[in-house]
């Protein structure tokens, strides 16, 4: 009998045993961390507390056109876990904007000029956002239009070749000569590279020699207000630039639309919709009635070989009112050459809704008209005519000057100073 009561013992250990080690998953524990008699089991770290950073150290902040570039140095201490990025932002009133940056330097965007904003920064690490540096404050401004003038950059440029492309067949001539105050351009408008197929879908006209002059100020300078042009100059093969159309749609549902000499009061757009075929080619081209070959927007072909195949920063043309034009790509910082480029936005977008009285988006989508945009200060690099102030590889002390984009407004349509013409 004291045997069947030790083993009856030993039985009952073993199950309340069985039991314990099968609910250690459920404890987070493990039954292979236990040792035998006397063992030291298994031992964890103590939990690492993760605080937010502390607060950056703003060192300068740069006022420019419509925005503001805050530099600093990073926080002293990151909290215990790494520093991912930095929240900056500048307020004014009740006005806020922000921008975010994994580092110095953050710009924030979109600001009212000769409005006094207060600006910070903080870091972000896992735990959220730290605390804030001692706001700076600045007064976004815009920029004066530079008068510095042109005299010596690219004067006497020419050219004369013949262009074999099965559309064109012609020699292409331009030239370039600067005197008496004037840049003067003489050319036949003849594309001096490879274009698309002109007759053809969406364009009917064959491109032909068409006699252009143009004669443009070597002392360019800002005037009083923008002025809308038409012809927004002239590319260095002597190529017009004309970003606008002809092609209308009139008020009653778009029901009478015409691509040529339309009168009515929705203006089309060559680029960046789908609505209408304007037949342009690779280099957003195409042919007037006349015969005259000339750019809606980025000039592909020109620009790859001016610019020898590489992102720089390219003079493509030059401006009725005598301010050089170049073509998509910009320095980082408008002020320094060494800062690198990147390509330029411009500072439009579609509205969030049609005017009144517009044709049905569901017949012609937003941006299918010019007054399908707006311009946004800040939004993007440029101003309302495309341009801005800054230095470029022929203006190491800055000029103010134009950007082709390959968004709208792709070229610009105003100019800063007085054009020649606006034709």
């Amino acid at each position: 009998m004291a045997r069947a009561n030790s083993d009856s013992h030993k039985d009952g250990n073993t199950r309340r045993v069985a039991i314990w080690l099968a609910a250690l998953p459920a404890l987070g524990l493990s039954a292979l961390g236990l040792t035998a008699c006397g063992g030291g089991g298994s031992s964890t770290s103590p939990a690492v507390t993760i605080t937010s950073p502390g607060a950056p150290s703003i060192t300068t902040v740069t006022a420019g056109d419509a925005r503001a570039t805050i530099a600093f140095t990073a926080p002293a201490t990151d909290g215990g876990a790494a520093v991912t990025g930095y929240a900056a932002s500048c307020t004014a009133g009740a006005a806020a904007v922000g921008a975010n940056g994994a580092a110095s330097p953050i710009q924030v965007t979109g600001l009212v000029n000769g409005t006094t904003y207060r600006c910070l920064v903080s870091a972000i690490n896992a735990s959220g956002t730290g605390t804030a540096a001692a706001a700076v404050s600045v007064t976004p401004v815009a920029p004066t239009v530079a008068t510095a003038g042109t005299a010596g950059v690219l004067c006497g440029l020419s050219g004369s070749a013949f262009n074999s492309d099965e559309s064109v067949g012609l020699t292409a001539t331009y030239d370039w000569t600067c005197g008496a105050g004037t840049r003067v351009l003489t050319s036949n408008g003849v594309p001096d590279h490879e274009v698309g197929t002109f007759p053809g879908p969406g364009n009917p006209n064959r491109i032909a020699a068409v006699a252009t002059t143009a004669t443009y100020t070597l002392t360019p300078a800002a005037a009083a207000s923008a002025t809308g042009v038409i012809t927004s100059g002239y590319a260095l093969n002597g190529v017009k630039m004309e970003p606008a159309t002809a092609g209308t749609c009139d008020s009653a549902g778009g029901s009478t639309c015409s691509q040529a000499g339309g009168t009515g009061t929705w203006a089309m757009e060559a680029l960046g919709q789908t609505a209408f075929n304007f037949g342009t080619d690779e280099n957003n081209a195409h042919v007037q009635p006349n015969g005259a070959y000339h750019y809606h927007g980025m000039p592909e072909r020109l620009l790859a070989r001016l610019g020898k195949g590489t992102p720089t920063m390219t003079l493509t043309g030059w401006a009725p009112d005598g301010f050089p034009i170049y073509a998509r790509h910009g320095y980082n910082d408008p002020a320094d050459a060494a800062s690198g480029v990147k390509v330029m936005r411009g500072s439009y977008r579609l509205k969030a809704a049609p005017d009144a009285g517009r044709p049905a988006t569901g017949v012609y989508p937003m941006g299918a008209f010019t007054q399908d945009y707006e311009y946004v200060t800040g939004l993007g690099d440029l101003d309302e005519c495309n341009g801005r102030t800054g230095v470029t590889p022929e203006f190491p002390k800055g000029t103010y000057h134009y950007m082709v984009t390959d968004t709208y407004p792709f070229i610009g349509r105003c100019v800063k100073g007085t054009p020649a013409s606006i034709r």
